[in-house]
């Protein structure tokens, strides 16, 4: 008669543990996110019309040039 035994590597413990820690590292990515994303935009906007021309931005496309600053700077798993 064959049966089947399950083998768990790890205690519940050390899953928990481990799940505790992926969540806090995603936590701290998508704040490290938002504070590039924050900051950039801050930046941006506090430059003129004149300025932002001067560099080929317009003030309608702030918001996604600060996205795509933190997307290159911060990597969220």
């Amino acid at each position: 008669m064959a049966y089947y035994t399950q083998h768990q590597t790890g205690s519940i413990v050390e899953r928990l543990l481990a799940g505790s820690a992926f969540a806090l590292e995603r936590a701290a990515a998508r704040y490290a996110h938002y504070r590039v994303y924050s900051e950039s935009l801050s930046e941006l906007r506090a430059l003129s019309d004149r300025e932002l021309e001067d560099i080929g931005l317009h003030r309608s496309s702030l918001k996604t040039i600060a996205r795509q600053a933190a997307d290159r700077s911060v990597t969220l798993k």
